[in-house]
């Protein structure tokens, strides 16, 4: 009982319930290590009993919570923790330029703030106080569309082997203008940790604060076209070399069915980069990678310094001289010197990157779109990346985030990302976090957070434990929403919540209460509560985006035609016997054909009225009908946004990640292709009359019925 206390206090928890009235206790050898990685000692019975004692004493000897959040809520009064202050106590306020502020509270401005409480029994208490608006920006449009896209897959004919900025910036000029889009949502485009081969998954960064270079598009960089006049002959023909052997590299993805190789595009490009490098900034160039750098302060001098360290040592941290893992030591400022060309390098790179980005916010404004660009944040980095050597103080020790069992995974999940500390955050006025999100939203119409529910609590794993032996560990989830409602406000930026999966009872409603929009995805939205068929498209909630599928599901022809079930089955991923997979997964897609042929957006199949028409393979299926039908039912749901998975577009059977596999299966690494396999240029999928045919459905909205049996399709 004690243990479970002194955990309390801490929001580790010792029980949790996978499923209503089911309880699942944590092993107390998980809560006492858990309880050490936040520097509390469980260890013993006298040790619990100290460390309650300790924790105690201290929360009543503060004053007020490391963090106080005031929401400009209509009638939300004064903060629990300013209302309930012993009498007499003096309180300052002061602004985020170190400014008095009048204690008027419902006169503050937004921001964080300093605020100090002085008890009439001499204690004393500082804290940072959170002024946020009620709910973060909403998307302009009442229902607006757009495509989701894997930047890395969308290659054009000026690609250096894999998607870059500047195909962001065509590709949302072009569906801005020509389709109507108002939004192109991205992946994580964060800095990967290098390897060999470097880890392809854009959700295992090394940093998230700043963008990966290995995006930028080299002809776009402003240096690039005064190389021929500053570089030496043989320096000038390096660089045409590099020019020559990136067509090659993507003629290998477009043309020879060869993967995505990120760490040979990096080659060329870093290379490319370090030859610009030589020629010198003109003046008003100069003075703005100044203020960049001045902008970005220790954060980017700490990023790039990682930058150089791994350059020269490895990205693998245990590896390096034991005076540079601490990013404060004296060791690492001699060799921060040491490097100062290559941390000033990379400082440039992370800058010549922030352009690219502004470019492509730009062009989505120019070109109409309401939102633009919605980019991506993953749920963590990766434990020997830039942020968490330079964040160490943030991260806890020895444990990686992960989920508890369920009806899909059994044994759980280990993510390999170490999580935040929540009592770190808290006291540091969620600095990490503010900083984070105000880089991402820099050029962001809209943010989309992965693993949402990570705001509220995340599953902690220790170090040599299988993820069952885990527990949950919960944030301020008051304060987490308050920061990210003050930064998106700052930004004007909607904020998307990936919200699917196991979701503890109140979270979709605080996040809606704040604006946050959650992601539906059609093959999970079903009426649990009654028959379990689909969710007819008027129960659908409004305040979300909806969509077809995701990056970690099959596409839609893929369900369609039953192929994601024979990849699954020969990677020997299927839990039951291939016929019974087929037959449900059959069952599934006919069901919803019928549906939606019940709904009038999708003709009955000749001769088959209004059933669910002949199996997969047989001539009368019209697989491009089919997947325009299933996104004529996302129009006519009341979401705010609806995206559509690009791949769709062009009939690709193949998921970009097929969760479960590691080298079994190219994750990360294909190019949008067509329905046979072949790759699909962007310049192609411009002239693409299937994408166009398909984009029509979401630019008319929800159409009407189509009428009854062998009336005209639309």
């Amino acid at each position: 009982m004690t243990l479970a206390r002194l955990a309390a206090l801490h929001g580790v928890a010792t029980a949790y319930s996978p499923s209503p009235g089911v309880t699942v206790p944590v092993p107390d050898t998980t809560v006492v290590d858990v309880l050490a990685a936040l520097d509390v000692d469980a260890a013993t019975p006298e040790a619990i009993r100290a460390s309650l004692a300790a924790t105690e004493e201290a929360a009543a000897r503060r004053l007020l919570p490391p963090t106080v959040v005031l929401w400009r809520d209509a009638g939300a009064g004064l903060p629990r923790p300013l209302a309930t202050l012993p009498a007499g106590t003096a309180l300052r306020v002061l602004g985020e330029d170190g400014a008095d502020l009048p204690a008027v509270w419902d006169e503050l401005p937004l921001g964080a703030h300093r605020l100090e409480a002085r008890a009439a029994d001499g204690r004393t208490t500082q804290s940072t106080l959170v002024v946020a608006p009620a709910r973060v920006p909403q998307p302009p449009a009442a229902r607006g569309y757009g495509l989701l896209v894997q930047l890395y897959s969308l290659l054009s004919s000026r690609s250096w082997g894999m998607g870059d900025l500047g195909d962001l910036r065509e590709l949302a000029a072009w569906v801005g203008r020509e389709l109507g889009a108002g939004f192109v949502q991205v992946n994580p485009l964060h800095a990967a940790v290098p390897g060999t081969p470097t880890d392809p998954s854009p959700y295992r960064p090394s940093s998230r604060r700043f963008p990966d270079p290995v995006h930028l598009r080299i002809e776009d960089v402003p240096e690039y076209p005064y190389a021929r006049g500053h570089l030496a002959p043989e320096r000038r023909a390096e660089l045409d070399a590099l020019v020559g052997r990136a067509a090659e590299l993507r003629e290998k993805v477009l043309r020879k069915g060869e993967l995505i190789d990120r760490d040979a595009v990096w080659v060329l490009k870093r290379r490319a980069l370090e030859l610009l490098y030589a020629v010198p900034l003109g003046p008003g160039r100069e003075a703005a990678l100044r203020d960049f750098r001045a902008a970005q302060g220790r954060a980017l001098e700490d990023h790039a310094t990682w930058c150089a360290l791994a350059e020269r040592y490895g990205a693998d941290r245990a590896q390096w001289p034991e005076g540079l893992r601490d990013p404060r030591s004296d060791a690492t400022a001699r060799v921060r010197a040491e490097l100062a060309d290559r941390v000033d390098f990379h400082c440039r790179l992370a800058w010549l990157t922030d352009e690219q980005l502004a470019a492509a916010a730009r062009a989505a404004r120019e070109a109409g779109m309401d939102v633009g660009i919605v980019h991506d944040l993953a749920v963590g980095v990766h434990p020997d990346g830039a942020d968490a050597w330079a964040q160490q103080d943030a991260f806890a020790a020895g444990m990686s985030v992960g989920a508890p069992p369920d009806a899909f995974n059994a044994r759980g999940q280990d993510w390999g990302l170490p999580p935040w500390r929540p009592d770190a955050l808290a006291a540091s006025g969620y600095a990490p976090y503010r900083d984070l999100l105000r880089g991402l939203l820099r050029h962001a119409g809209a943010l989309r957070i992965d693993h949402v529910m990570g705001l509220f609590r995340l599953w902690w794993v220790p170090e040599g434990r299988e993820p069952t032996e885990g527990t949950y560990v919960r944030y301020d989830a008051e304060a987490m929403l308050a920061v990210l409602a003050l930064e998106a406000h700052r930004a004007g930026a909607a904020v998307i919540g990936e919200d699917l999966g196991t979701v503890e009872p109140g979270v979709r409603e605080a996040l809606q209460r704040r604006g946050v929009l959650g992601t539906s995805v059609l093959w999970f939205e079903r009426d649990w509560e009654g028959d379990r068929r689909p969710l007819a498209p008027e129960a659908w909630r409004a305040d979300c985006v909806a969509t077809a599928t995701t990056h970690d599901l099959p596409s839609t022809a893929a369900r369609l035609t039953g192929e994601h079930v024979e990849l699954r089955h020969r990677l020997g991923l299927l839990a039951r016997p291939l016929e019974e997979e087929r037959a449900e997964d059959a069952a599934e897609v006919a069901e919803w054909l019928a549906y939606l042929r019940e709904l009038g957006l999708l003709e009955p199949a000749p001769g088959h009225g209004h059933g669910p028409g002949p199996g997969r393979g047989q001539e009368a299926r019209d697989e491009e009908a089919e997947i325009r039908a299933f996104y004529r039912f996302l129009r006519r749901t009341p979401a705010r946004m609806t995206g559509v998975w690009l791949p769709d577009a062009v009939g690709d059977r193949r998921p970009q990640n097929l969760p479960g596999t590691w080298d079994q299966y190219p994750n990360w690494r294909l190019p949008v292709a067509d329905a046979e396999g072949r790759p699909v240029t962007l310049e192609e999928l411009a002239a693409s009359p299937r994408l166009h045919a398909l984009m029509a459905v979401l630019a008319t909205g929800a159409e009407p019925p189509m009428g009854p049996p062998g009336a005209r399709s639309l």
